[in-house]
């Protein structure tokens, strides 16, 4: 039997007259890989935004390992275990690709004030930065500027940043967005297979229907504020709500 990693009951956000999130029951089971779509405005990120504590909920709660987490800090819930990257890339462009990986394991011990003095002493977390960078495929660009980074290898960075992190839930908002197509497969197979062998759960937040039914098991989707339906790739592909509201001339055979 699966065990609920997180739980949010009855959760609500309201934004004047919108109902952004409207009472959503949401599960992930430990161990999870899942897919949350929806169209623009279905409430996908401000879910995100309440369960990793950018914004508050009107009403409801948010639970994680058992917990209440509904009230805690972004800060408080990064150190219980909850990491995302964006949709819009939040790298240090200035820093290396292996600097951009070492703040965030520095953050996570609570390091950060004294990142550059220690950045090339602490072997330990040099030699694990490296270690993260060659499991994302980025070993061979660690000392180059973020910068100069291609577009995939900027969301492979991103997701690099939030796996070194050490999370339990890991929110992946669309990381194929904004690259070609061919390099949407590669990217996905790099980041599934770093997930599943960390024994890490995730999130993905994804308008690329051929990439949520190729890669994730389970589907959530959002219209409205509300879920709209929760089930496999075939039930999500054959669902008429989903099918009218969501996926219009897109629907897969």
């Amino acid at each position: 039997m699966s065990v609920d990693l997180l739980k949010t009951t009855q959760l609500t956000k309201s934004f004047g007259d919108t109902h952004a999130v409207d009472h959503v029951d949401f599960t992930v089971a430990a161990g999870e890989v899942l897919a949350l779509i929806g169209s623009n405005g279905a409430g996908k990120t401000t879910l995100i935004n309440l369960i990793s504590g950018l914004i508050a909920p009107d009403s409801g709660r948010v639970d994680f390992q058992g917990s209440d987490i509904t009230r805690a800090s972004t800060h408080r819930k990064i150190g219980l275990g909850i990491a995302r990257s964006f949709q819009l890339v939040n790298l240090f462009d200035q820093l290396s690709v292996q600097d951009n990986v070492t703040l965030a394991i520095f953050s996570r011990e609570g390091r950060t004030r004294r990142l550059f003095s220690l950045a090339d002493a602490d072997t330990a977390v040099r030699d694990e930065g490296a270690a993260v960078l060659k499991q994302f495929g980025l070993d061979t660009r660690a000392g180059e500027p973020a910068g100069g980074l291609s577009q995939g290898e900027r969301k492979l960075l991103d997701v690099a940043v939030a796996y070194a992190l050490r999370p339990k839930l890991l929110f992946l908002d669309e990381p194929t967005s904004g690259v070609s197509t061919r390099e949407k497969a590669p990217i996905m197979d790099i980041i599934t297979s770093v997930v599943r062998s960390g024994g890490i759960t995730a999130v993905i937040i994804e308008h690329d229907m051929d990439v949520v039914f190729t890669y994730c098991p389970r589907i959530v989707a959002m219209h409205q504020g509300a879920i709209l339906a929760d089930g496999t790739p075939d039930e999500i592909r054959n669902n008429e709500q989903v099918t009218a509201n969501l996926l219009g001339t897109h629907r897969h055979a």
